[in-house]
């Protein structure tokens, strides 16, 4: 057969289907049609033969049934000590899945696939612990009979007439990468019951008289070999598609089957499984509750959830629908899911009744168009489908009495109105008692009121009256019409209202998921988003809850409280590591580790379970129906995600905050090796020089590497000071000590410090001598002026001006250094305040960045801002302000700190 040059994305696909098997454990069952046809032998056989190709192999329980050429096989193979388990005074040996966990072999052997584990254990059924062992990177070998299959039982039961308790389902054996047919003729298979290497001898008797008649097993073996079949051309099809080859089907079918009750349902699930494992087809099963439905019994709403439960666990996608129309739910489901064919009970009822209410096989016919309907005989479950059948009255016996006083009632009116008004208007008041009876009380009394109704207006007030009698044939058809209305007004009244209810609780569980995502939204840290998600799931779901968190190496641990206030024991504590260690659901009301005192379902976010959500109800199947459960998994997400959205909160600062560290680092070696290596380098070698040269130097020369030691000194006691400055500001050290000073004064003492660095330069002041005093500390204050002459120092040429503005605004003093250097670049208006940062523009004048972060730091401390701003023209503007307060002084006379006026100096 040609291959197919498959595309880029397919080719990946393989090689990703491709490394999962390779990657994942070996999981293979030797299958046979019933016990003795030799599968623990030819698993065993296998076994010693990867034993000598050095496989490391265990066998955690295999039974040998007293064989003595198994018993063989089994030497030299590790045994795994069994679990002593104590059950109503006898003593019973389990599979220890947690020794073999802690062994952890290459291989492990474990008989009897269909097993029924002993109460306590943490799994139901053996399967259970298979695939714990497969998820724990385990390889395992196990055997497995064919009445063990859950989608064969039935079958099985109907060709032996014994029903098997313990069943597989079917998606186990789907999950298995091999499935080996182990499989002698009947005839050999009787010999050896006879020869007693099956059964004791009393036994074997009992059994060839029974399940293991001739017939028995041809039906048994034709059943594995079926079954195996279906394998074989499964893994035929995935050939196929990894190996580009075109296939056999243009469309892939999938099936969808209808279910009523619980008995009718089980044999349509067992059959769409059958169908839809011979045509590999993915499959579908779905309830339809219908207006009059919407409130079913407790416990015919368990039975359909347990029914749905075991289609689930067989392999199907299940869900409930709610619709006044079946059929059209129906199609519409399928449609959407582009179903191929639908499966329908075999309808039960009559075929008069079927003429005049019509059945759901044949509306379904009829407007299936694209799809193929399939009816089954369901005659085994000896009841009829309630799904293509009327449903029954739910209503108390209470509502029909009303509904009969509703009715009298109307008729008290119409019969005292009858000689003032029209018969025609008194049908209203009788339509009026029919829509109050239908809305108020639901379907069944609404028709009642119907039919009274047209009773009541002819016995009373059609004349004659007090007899059914009717004086003119044309009643008749008042009468047909009255009751077709009040039929149809009733049926529409209790359609909208169960509209309405269904309406309502959908909109309770939208304003439940609202209100969760509102909560988690606004929390701001995993205390409040916790307290929020319990609160809320406390409140939706009437019941307790706890949410677990990892800590201390991925062991799980409360992080709420339960409202009893007693924190879980150890044993529940262990259910809820198992679920985030395994990311599946467990605990009650489910099939793994049933008997733990809550339901906990794994928080999990794409990478992977951030914690667990416990919840504790009173009834064990709260959680039981589709729908509540998918509500307490949509929660579970929720919560997940906004965990997951405070951890990468959290991950994101975290690491800005080791960006800023390094690059604080960084700068802080750079200004070490630059900017403090400099000045002690000039110090070192100007002291050196004066050292060794002090007769031969001239005075001259002597005190010029004085000054330059004296210079580089202070520049050295800046650096030094604006560390240590800046070390005070980022402790919250700073603190300031304001009084009443005039601003004249500080910038002429800032000038001052700045005489050697400003010689030869041009200082332009405006300052008008009339400016108001303001509360500050003048130390600090003054550093800021000094740190922003030196920065106009170091970014200005010589040969252009500094400016120094001051101004009184409002409540504010304000105060500006302005220069004509190459001014800052566009957007580092905010940046040039960051620690250790320098402009990119001036190239590389020197210090460590520290100056104007300090700035700021002080201004703020005044209660001030300062700001950087681009001059036209070229240069940088930084001005601050400082708030004036009230009641300053007058300003003192006498002599100030700068010339007198504006000027320049």
């Amino acid at each position: 057969m040609d291959r197919v040059r498959p595309d880029a994305d397919q080719l990946l696909e393989r090689l990703a289907q491709q490394e999962r098997r390779e990657a994942r454990a070996r999981f293979k069952i030797f299958f046979g049609a019933s016990a003795g046809v030799g599968k623990t032998y030819a698993m065993l056989q296998e076994a010693r033969e990867r034993q000598q190709a050095g496989v490391e192999i265990v066998a955690g329980m295999v039974e040998t049934h007293g064989r003595a050429e198994t018993a063989v096989l089994l030497e030299g193979i590790e045994p795994l000590a069994p679990r002593r388990v104590e059950h109503r005074g006898t003593t019973l040996w389990e599979f220890d899945i947690d020794a073999a966990l802690k062994r952890a072999p290459k291989l492990l052997l474990l008989d009897e696939l269909a097993h029924t584990n002993a109460p306590g254990s943490r799994h139901a059924k053996r399967w259970q612990d298979v695939e714990e062992l497969l998820d724990a990177g385990m390889d395992v070998y196990t055997t497995l009979n064919v009445q063990h299959v859950d989608s064969l039982n039935d079958v099985v039961a109907q060709v032996t007439g014994v029903t098997v308790r313990e069943t597989v389902p079917d998606s186990i054996l789907d999950r298995a990468d091999e499935i080996e047919l182990v499989d002698i003729p009947p005839d050999d298979l009787i010999q050896r019951l006879r020869e007693g290497k099956v059964y004791i001898p009393q036994q074997a008797e009992r059994a060839l008289e029974s399940f293991f008649r001739k017939g028995n097993l041809i039906a048994l073996r034709e059943l594995a070999l079926r079954k195996t079949a279906e394998r074989v051309d499964a893994q035929l099809e995935s050939h196929r598609r990894l190996e580009g080859i075109p296939g056999t089907w243009n469309v892939r079918d999938r099936l969808l089957v209808c279910v009523g009750d619980f008995e009718t349902g089980l044999g349509l699930v067992r059959e769409a499984r059958r169908v839809a494992a011979g045509l590999r087809a993915e499959w579908f099963v779905v309830h339809v509750e219908r207006p009059g439905e919407l409130r079913p019994t407790r416990g015919d709403r368990e039975k359909i959830v347990d029914l749905l439960t075991f289609a689930s666990e067989l392999g199907a996608q299940t869900t409930i629908l709610s619709g006044h129309h079946v059929a059209d739910e129906l199609l519409a489901f399928a449609r959407d899911r582009h179903v191929s064919k639908i499966i329908l009970g075999k309808p039960q009822r009559p075929r008069w009744l079927e003429r005049i209410a019509g059945s759901l096989v044949s509306a379904m016919i009829r407007a299936g168009g694209e799809v193929d309907i399939w009816v089954v005989d369901s005659e085994r479950a000896k009841r009829e489908d309630p799904v293509a059948a009327m449903p029954m009255p739910r209503s108390p016996l209470r509502a029909y009495v009303s509904a009969i006083v509703a009715v009298a009632i109307c008729t008290a009116l119409a019969t005292l109105m009858s000689s003032r008004v029209d018969r025609a208007n008194l049908v209203m008041v009788y339509l009026i008692g029919v829509v109050l009876t239908a809305v108020r009380f639901g379907r069944g009394p609404g028709v009642l009121a119907s039919i009274l109704s047209v009773a009541a207006f002819d016995f009373f007030v059609v004349p004659p009256r007090l007899t059914f009698a009717v004086s003119d044939t044309q009643y008749l058809i008042t009468f047909g019409v009255m009751l077709g209305t009040a039929l149809v007004v009733s049926t529409l009244a209790v359609r909208l209202r169960d509209q309405a209810e269904e309406a309502r609780r959908r909109e309770r569980r939208t304003a439940a998921l609202y209100a969760l995502s509102r909560d988690l939204a606004d929390a701001a840290s995993e205390v409040e988003l916790l307290e929020a998600a319990v609160a809320r799931v406390r409140e939706t779901f009437d019941c307790d809850a706890v949410v677990f968190l990892p800590h201390g190496e991925g062991r799980m641990g409360p992080r709420t409280a339960p409202r009893s206030g007693s924190p879980p024991d150890a044993r529940e504590i262990g259910v809820v590591q198992w679920v985030f260690d395994h990311h599946q659901p467990a605990g009650r009301g489910t099939a793994t580790l049933p008997s733990a005192s809550g339901l906990y379902e794994p928080l999990e976010t794409a990478r992977g379970a951030v914690g667990v959500l416990g919840v504790y109800a009173d009834d064990a199947r709260r959680f039981a129906p589709p729908d509540q459960f998918r509500l307490l998994e949509t929660f579970a997400q929720q919560i997940a995600l906004a965990l997951e959205r405070l951890q990468l909160s959290s991950d994101a600062e975290e690491t800005h905050l080791r960006a800023e560290r390094e690059r604080m680092r960084n700068a802080l070696l750079s200004s070490v090796s630059h900017d403090l290596r400099t000045p002690l380098a000039t110090i070192f070698g100007a002291t050196t020089t004066l050292l060794q040269s002090e007769r031969s130097m001239s005075d001259e020369m002597r005190r010029d590497l004085l000054r330059s030691v004296a210079e580089e000194a202070r520049r050295l006691n800046r650096l030094v000071a604006n560390l240590l400055e800046m070390t005070r500001v980022e402790a919250g050290g700073i603190a300031v000590r304001k009084d009443w000073h005039s601003i004249e004064e500080v910038v002429g003492v800032s000038l001052s410090r700045l005489e050697e660095e400003m010689r030869g330069r041009r200082v332009e002041l405006e300052i008008p001598r009339d400016l108001p005093l303001a509360p500050f500390d003048e130390i600090s204050i003054e550093q800021v002026l000094v740190n922003l002459l030196e920065n106009a120092i170091k970014y200005s040429p010589s040969d252009q001006p500094i400016t120094m503005h001051a101004e009184a605004n409002g409540s504010e003093l304000a105060v500006e250094v302005l220069d004509r250097g190459p001014g800052i670049a566009e957007g580092e208006e905010e940046l040039v305040f960051e620690k250790f940062y320098r402009g990119r523009q001036g190239g590389d004048p020197g210090g460590i960045g520290l100056g104007l972060a300090i700035c700021r730091a002080i201004v703020s401390a005044h209660g001030g801002t300062l700001q950087a701003r681009r001059r036209p023209g070229g240069g940088t503007a930084f001005r601050f302000t400082l708030p004036l307060g009230r009641g300053a002084p007058s300003t003192p006379a006498g002599d100030s700190a700068l010339p007198a006026g504006e000027g320049t100096s």
